[in-house]
């Protein structure tokens, strides 16, 4: 029997749309991130994330991002740098009201000019939300 706790947070890991196995990199951890959120997704895919220094090709980017953390473009494509050709980055940042809230314009100002489609955003814990960026090309071929 899984316990409640477990089955939330597998659901955040389902949300994130993360298949088991998958190699997943971790951008921008911090005092703040959330570590249960890390936890479903490090269970999920049965090892630990990536730091980002690695140099693997990824199937998933988890980037936390907050307003004082520099220049989101650059950032971004250093990101796309490893990605799988049908890969994702999500960009997880604070929600309204929390320290290093980001404004949701500021994020999709950055993103097509690192070159990248915002498909989707999501609630994925009490203090952040994840936003799904995708290649454009990734998002023409699932038609």
């Amino acid at each position: 029997m899984v316990a409640a706790e477990d089955a939330g947070k597998i659901g955040v890991a389902d949300k994130l749309g993360i298949d088991p196995g998958a190699v997943v990199q971790e951008i921008g951890w911090g005092e703040d991130v959330d570590d249960d959120l890390r936890a479903a997704v490090e269970e999920r895919i049965g090892s630990d994330l990536l730091d980002e220094d690695a140099d693997e090709v990824v199937d998933v980017v988890l980037l936390w991002w907050r307003e004082d953390d520099g220049d989101l473009v650059d950032t971004l494509v250093d990101a796309i740098g490893p990605l799988a050709d049908d890969g994702v980055i999500w960009v997880l940042t604070p929600k309204t009201g929390r320290p290093g809230y980001v404004e949701p314009s500021d994020i999709a100002e950055a993103v097509p000019t690192a070159g990248l489609a915002q498909t989707s955003a999501i609630s994925a814990s009490a203090d952040w939300t994840a936003i799904k960026l995708v290649s454009p090309k990734s998002v023409k071929s699932k038609r």
